[in-house]
């Protein structure tokens, strides 16, 4: 189980740099932006903060320079408000998420094409073998002896 002390840090990070892209940072390249996640390394020495973008690729690549831009006043930030004795140095990297949720979408979209093919194959299908293919216990014929006496 991961330490909840870098859990702690990572959840106060994400709060942080979160408040300050929203209150603090003017700069015009930056989009509306979301962060998804930070991961932090267990010595706190390097923290990942994931984000997305709404918008165009376009916008995605604006708001990377922008945060790339204020990094350092962003991890002045982080330090000052987590008083930890060494400030983690910050990574940007954009958030794989609205392309996996798309990949998941048109996996979707297939199956439920499949399903429909599928189900008109099996409209107008017939069974290959019997009507009813389960084996069903024979029935024993129990002739009566007759003892003639």
């Amino acid at each position: 189980m991961a330490n909840p002390r870098v859990a702690r840090v990572a959840e106060q990070i994400q709060q942080i740099v979160a408040r300050m892209i929203d209150e603090k940072l003017r700069d015009p390249r930056l989009g509306m932006v979301t962060i998804t996640d930070v991961r932090v390394t267990g010595d706190l020495q390097q923290a990942t903060v994931f984000y997305t973008v709404y918008g165009s690729e376009q916008d995605l690549r604006n708001t990377g320079k922008a945060l790339e831009s204020a990094k350092g006043r962003i991890r002045s930030q982080v330090g000052q408000q987590l008083g930890l004795r060494l400030t983690p140095s910050l990574t940007f990297m954009p958030d794989a998420l609205p392309e996996t949720a798309r990949t998941i979408e048109d996996a979707l979209v297939a199956a439920k094409f499949h399903d429909e093919q599928v189900r008109k194959l099996a409209a107008n299908a017939k069974p290959v073998g019997e009507a009813d293919p389960y084996r069903k216990p024979r029935e024993v014929i129990v002739e009566e002896i007759v003892e003639l006496d």
